[in-house]
């Protein structure tokens, strides 16, 4: 399986060259805090983080402990409640709804533990969506590229309803790898995958971190691949416990 999407021309331009680009995540003493029908529910309770540019970094924790919200904040799909939230040197509480989603587009990656497919496209639409809207002329043909490079040459005519929960999963991940983001963030990126597979995608990503200095934020419970990351957080209770070289945190 190629990975040529990786590298082909065509790039959707970003605010930021490699020598430019800040920090890419800046958290400060942020909550997020959401309401329900038994009263607040304080999900994330003062997180300070900082991502560097190109770093690899895991986050692991007990089921509940925050780590999906975390990186809903740090995407934007969620307001922190309290606290700074900056991405690539931006503050994501200055940006509107709809700046909000430009940011996204030009800068971030995100597969979700639900994949986020649009039912009525092709597998080869739903990759080409961001390349489209950033007005990229071969968005199609990097699509193809993309599904080929996780193993999906075949199915490129598909719809989601017709792919197994696996190939959904590596439909979007070609989806969040195809515009080289500035930061991936990923949520159990393997979860679907079998062995074989999800170590070729897994590839994929640090293939991105290492070549084109993207950010890989990763969610996993496999421990093995949080010690491949340079970094690794633990959350427990919407509050980092530990942070320091992968193979130090525990499960």
């Amino acid at each position: 399986m190629s990975s040529s999407a990786l590298h082909g021309k065509g790039n959707v331009t970003l605010n930021f060259t490699a020598s430019e680009r800040p920090a890419s995540v800046e958290l400060d003493e942020v909550h997020l805090t959401l309401s329900s029908n038994a009263g607040d529910v304080h999900i994330l309770r003062g997180i300070d983080l900082r991502v560097a540019h190109g770093e690899t970094l895991s986050v692991v924790g007990p089921s509940g402990s925050g780590k999906s919200s975390m990186l809903m904040v740090i995407a934007g799909l969620e307001r922190a409640t309290r606290g700074r939230v900056r991405v690539a040197g931006r503050d994501l509480a200055t940006l509107s709804e709809d700046d909000l989603a430009l940011f996204r587009r030009e800068h971030v990656g995100i597969v979700f533990q639900d994949f986020h497919l649009i039912p009525t496209m092709t597998a080869l639409e739903n990759v080409a969506i961001p390349l489209e809207f950033a007005g990229v002329e071969d968005a199609f043909e990097r699509a193809a590229q993309g599904l080929e490079a996780v193993g999906l040459g075949h199915r490129t005519t598909h719809y989601p309803g017709q792919l197994s929960g696996g190939e959904q999963q590596r439909t979007a991940l070609a989806r969040a790898l195809v515009p080289r983001p500035v930061l991936l963030l990923a949520d159990e990126p393997t979860g679907n995958l079998d062995s074989h597979t999800g170590e070729h995608v897994i590839e994929l990503m640090f293939e991105l971190a290492r070549d084109h200095g993207t950010t890989l934020m990763l969610i996993t419970h496999d421990m093995e691949l949080a010690a491949r990351c340079q970094r690794s957080l633990h959350l427990v209770d919407g509050r980092i416990e530990s942070s320091a070289a992968a193979a130090a945190v525990p499960a």
